[in-house]
């Protein structure tokens, strides 16, 4: 395979995102697109906005040589697609990954995984029957801050964690997205599936599976009972203190946060405005090299190249790792409705 030929579905901020990941990867072709939005089919990318980094909607995107479809659907049927890149609003990820699989196709899917469990066990069946790979964007995993702290603390460099905080924080999302959609907690699944997923994933992926979940969380400013804060407290059974915090109520002029703090028993990492940070107990104080890019640069990279190469891709997640952390996102969200800690069903 000379070059993967990504089918790419969905141009809001992620699409977008990734659009130009694709573009400046040598690897890749963009061959297809598919978009609701006609303008955006034209390459007007204006009415996009962001939360985070420096997208500038202002510049159309040069669609010379794509295919362009107003169905997703349409562009899975494409044979020239190799993989099929999904960045739609949430509710379309159950319907677009199984009919992709089912043709044969690779998926790269935007996080959060489905909405709810009947869409889950629909994506699980199709995973499980695939020859294909799959991939979602949960990119904190591959995130250069986040992987570097995963990995030495795997190798054992800083003891056990003793206590973790991790912050998700956004400005509102109200505003510049295709019919209001995350602010519609029916389809968005709110705040605490699209944006507080990214850290309970990171829990998950670092210190593996916990036993049960308390969460606290309110409605600030969606509709049709979306989260759009919340606290939880997970529950691993051994005296380990971790929570994190997310939401995206905030005025749209308020800062985007994430940030993390672990004391360890060797060392306390922090990753806050401050920069990237090893406080040890003897007092030193390291900063670590990291690469200067995205986790959705890392991710992307990674998945093309696996695919090129027919390597199944399970550095950052496997299929049943993104499972496991869709079960305590949904025991956080009962959490919240009942006001009491809930276990989590594998």
């Amino acid at each position: 395979m000379q070059k993967v030929r990504i089918g790419l579905i969905g141009l809001g901020f992620m699409g977008t995102t990734h659009f130009g990941i694709h573009k400046a990867n040598s690897d890749t072709e963009i061959v297809a697109l598919a978009d609701v939005d006609e303008a955006k089919r034209r390459g007007d990318i204006s009415s996009v906005s962001a939360n985070l980094g420096d997208l500038d909607s202002s510049k159309p995107l040069d669609l010379s040589g794509i295919h362009v479809y107003e169905s997703g659907f349409d562009l899975i049927r494409d044979p020239r697609v190799d993989v099929v890149d999904i960045c739609t609003p949430t509710e379309f990820h159950a319907d677009l990954i199984v009919a992709a699989l089912a043709a044969g196709k690779h998926v790269f899917s935007e996080k959060p995984l489905c909405r709810n469990e009947e869409e889950f066990a629909r994506i699980r069946k199709a995973v499980s029957e695939a020859k294909t790979f799959i991939n979602f964007g949960l990119c904190i995993r591959a995130w250069p801050e986040y992987e570097h702290f995963c990995a030495r603390y795997r190798e054992g460099d800083f003891g056990n964690v003793l206590s973790a905080t991790f912050r998700r924080l956004s400005p509102s999302v109200g505003d510049g997205h295709w019919e209001d959609w995350f602010l519609d907690g029916e389809r968005s699944g709110g705040a605490i599936l699209d944006l507080h997923t990214h850290d309970t994933d990171f829990i998950v992926h670092l210190l593996g599976r916990p036993r049960a979940v308390s969460s606290f969380g309110r409605c600030i400013v969606s509709r049709n009972n979306g989260i759009d804060h919340v606290i939880t407290v997970y529950d691993y059974g051994n005296g380990m203190l971790v929570e994190s915090e997310g939401g995206w109520g905030a005025p749209a002029s308020t800062p985007f946060e994430m940030s993390f703090q672990a004391i360890c028993e060797k060392a306390t990492v922090q990753f806050m405005s401050e920069g990237f940070k090893i406080y040890w107990n003897d007092g030193t104080v390291e900063t670590p090299k990291v690469e200067a890019t995205t986790g959705w640069h890392v991710e992307l990279r990674y998945f093309i190249d696996c695919v090129k190469n027919g390597i199944v891709p399970d550095k950052y997640q496997t299929p049943q790792s993104v499972f496991d952390s869709f079960h305590v996102v949904t025991a956080e969200r009962a959490s919240v409705r009942s006001g009491k800690s809930e276990i989590v069903h594998y």
